[in-house]
């Protein structure tokens, strides 16, 4: 049996055009058109399309765990945010003699905490490509750790979601810690470069931009061949009756385990490149409200389509911007009104309700003579 391929005629241009769009167009309205056009788009705008990105990526890897192989994680901001402390950590070592208290081998924060010397969990941190394997390993190891122990103890369905969520909060507690070396309450913050470019300039700015736009097409299209393949085929498989495909052989411990790491790897990759972007990582990023808003993210665009999830999030988060700055007290109230009505209205989401218009626009029949008469 031939493989179906990657994407159609249509998908590809799709996924060209918003290339397209994403990696020339944006870029060049930022670059080359002066700054009191009204075409222009500031380094601001530039980090907000950035962060929102990041959250897209972050939404495609829930998506892959959630939509396709039916595990509900409420613990997704936890690997985000593990990769978000990697890079932190890396960015943080490349201050060196730089920071306020001028000490070229610790950061700020440990000086005036009176650290001599420098933890180990921070040996390493200032080689970049290190903190590239870290954004990946720790996620993973994370990951591999607890589905291990979850999965072979048949955990599953709610119960699942709650663990998450708990070791998310765990973390959260944990990293709020001085003593535990990654910045307490004020996280990492006040970063100078990476990887010898300035982060506050703009044309940086721009770079961290377009490489977030090429990790998520990757994503994308690392995600489309997972479903697309056999491999695909089982998860969905386990989604719709885990003890059916048991029962046929197959050992869906190391599917799931499989799914839940890569879905942390690519979760950590996110973290890593909103953090340069944001300019700070802090505790707070493990909330386990973040978890449940990526999960909102999905839910919203369309579970199990991989465009939705890359939709929902970006109209949340540009929902979110414009309603925190309009009227900050309804915030939640607005999320905690789409967590309830998105699963009850629309089931399948924004994506799932426009193919379903379409379709019955498609279907109508046509108009007979005389209804179209005078």
């Amino acid at each position: 049996m031939t493989r179906p391929a990657l994407l159609d005629s249509k998908g590809w241009l799709n996924f060209l055009a918003a290339g397209a769009i994403l990696l020339v167009l944006i870029p060049a309205l930022a670059s080359l058109t002066p700054a009191g056009s009204a075409l222009h788009l500031s380094p601001y705008v530039i980090g907000l399309l950035g962060k929102y990105l990041c959250y897209a990526i972050a939404a495609l890897a829930l998506d892959l765990l959630w939509g396709y192989c039916g595990i509900l994680s409420l613990g997704q901001g936890a690997f985000f945010a593990l990769g978000g402390y990697c890079m932190g950590m890396y960015l943080m070592r490349e201050i060196g003699a730089r920071g306020v208290y001028g000490n070229p081998n610790l950061p700020d924060f440990m000086v005036f905490l009176n650290w001599s010397k420098l933890p180990v969990t921070w040996w390493g941190f200032n080689h970049f490509a290190f903190a590239m394997i870290m954004v990946m390993l720790v996620p993973a190891l994370l990951a591999a750790i607890f589905g291990w122990f979850a999965f072979r103890s048949r955990v599953t369905g709610v119960y699942l979601s709650i663990i998450t969520q708990a070791l998310t909060y765990a973390l959260m507690l944990a990293f709020f810690l001085n003593d535990l070396g990654f910045g307490g309450n004020n996280g990492l913050t006040d970063f100078k470069d990476i990887v010898g470019f300035d982060v506050a300039m703009p044309g940086t700015k721009i770079g961290l931009y377009m490489v977030t736009v090429l990790v998520l097409g990757g994503t994308y299209l690392l995600c489309k061949y997972i479903v697309g393949s056999r491999l695909g085929r089982v998860l969905t498989a386990i989604r719709d009756g885990e003890s059916r495909v048991r029962f046929l052989g197959y050992d869906t411990i190391k599917v799931k385990l499989f799914v839940l790491v890569l879905s942390a790897v690519l979760s950590g990759i996110a973290g890593a490149l909103y953090v340069p972007q944001v300019g700070i990582i802090n505790p707070s990023e493990f909330s386990p409200a973040n978890s449940i808003e990526m999960v909102v993210w999905v839910a919203v665009g369309g579970r199990g389509t991989l465009v939705g999830a890359i939709i929902g999030a970006l109209v949340v988060n540009m929902g979110k911007t414009w309603l925190t700055a309009a009227a900050p007290d309804l915030w939640l109230f607005a999320l905690g009104a789409v967590f309830v009505l998105v699963p009850t209205l629309m089931p399948k989401g924004v994506l799932g309700l426009a193919a379903q218009i379409w379709g019955m626009k498609r279907k109508a029949p046509p108009a007979t003579p005389a209804e179209v008469a005078p």
